[in-house]
């Protein structure tokens, strides 16, 4: 091979550039690249939906019917209903879209009546909240107003079961909070009528130690109910689940279970959780709405645990434990992890379990 001379200006110019690229070096930052979410074995993530700038960002509230997904993108507006719109976006099942609804203020709450089909939109959970329903099939839209809200806030999110509507009052005006956190909804004519269902401050059983407590609920959030028929709320800045057994009835009976993330460092804060849902099959799918990511992301894994539970806390899937309240991540390195919904397959993704 043949070598390579360097004269005295070679030299010279080789030792100027040496210093030249260290200097860039000094004063350019490197590039930060985002590692993106991680899936614990078994568990694969997957892109289902991004936002598209301009148009629909901040996915978040996800609701499920006709073969379809619809998702709530806030869009950055006010929660107050001051000023903005949100965008309904509906999709097929692998992620394609079919076509957007805008919704004056913010969207939150996202679901479908069982009984109707349509889609009940709720927006503003800080104050002036309103609703609206859509017919997914014709597009056309219902607005309803609600009256003064007995706890000065707005509301958040919504849970059908046997024909009634409950709804979790958010952002209580005050501490401690002895207004409604949960209400039950009622359509007459172009308003909500609502009555109370669950106090801020109501008597509860303290899951891990079968204790009475006193409840202070400051952030009711998301609902659902569960396998059994239990409504369990998401009280989110407080850090704990309610599970309410006969909701709305007599027989009403109220648990708390506080929320502590698994191997966490000691003294840390617990974590404030967003939506849970559980899987109802064996086989099927978790969407999940990374808010700040701009994405929503599709988990799957072989087989799902009978009734299994999942949460979404700020950058991370657990899977939670409704005797301990352990929530053990799944899924990590999300932004901003908010709306979830599990839908059933009859049969598993062959491809995606290899």
């Amino acid at each position: 091979m043949k070598s390579i001379q360097f004269g005295r200006n070679g030299y010279q110019a080789l030792v100027v550039a040496i210093f030249f690229v260290i200097a860039l070096a000094a004063i350019r930052p490197a590039r930060t690249i985002a590692a993106g979410p991680v899936a614990s074995t078994p568990y694969k993530i997957s892109v289902f939906a991004t936002s598209v700038p301009g148009q629909y960002t901040k996915p978040d509230s996800i609701a499920v019917t006709g073969g379809h997904v619809f998702i709530g993108y806030g869009n950055n507006v006010a929660a107050d209903g001051s000023s903005g719109s949100s965008t309904i976006v509906e999709y097929t099942m692998d992620g394609h879209l079919v076509k957007t609804f805008s919704v004056p203020g913010h969207n939150d709450g996202l679901r479908v009546n069982p009984e109707t089909g349509q889609l009940w939109v709720l927006q503003n959970e800080d104050a002036n909240p309103s609703l609206t329903i859509i017919d997914p099939e014709d597009g056309t839209q219902r607005k309803f107003t609600f009256g003064p809200t007995p706890h000065g806030g707005g509301y958040d999110d919504m849970a059908f079961r046997d024909g009634q509507v409950f709804i979790s009052a958010s952002n209580p005006a005050h501490d401690p909070n002895t207004a409604p956190a949960i209400v039950k909804a009622r359509i007459m004519g172009s308003s909500v009528s609502v009555s109370p269902v669950l106090a801020g401050n109501a008597t509860a059983t303290n899951v891990t130690t079968g204790l009475p407590v006193t409840l202070n609920l400051q952030d009711p959030d998301s609902m659902i109910f569960d396998p059994f028929g239990d409504l369990v709320l998401d009280s989110q800045a407080d850090s704990e689940l309610i599970i309410v057994e006969h909701a709305g009835s007599e027989n009403q009976k109220v648990f708390r279970l506080g929320l502590t993330l698994a191997e966490a460092p000691a003294g840390s804060a617990p974590p404030q959780v967003d939506d849970t849902i559980f899987a109802t099959a064996p086989h099927g799918v978790i969407l999940v709405a990374d808010r700040d990511g701009e994405t929503v992301y599709t988990i799957t894994r072989p087989s799902f645990g009978p009734c299994s539970a999942y949460t979404a806390a700020p950058t991370l899937v657990g899977k939670l434990d409704f005797d301990t309240g352990i929530i053990t991540p799944v899924i990590t390195g999300l932004v901003s992890a908010h709306g979830m919904a599990f839908i059933p397959s009859a049969e598993p993704d062959r491809e995606e379990d290899r």
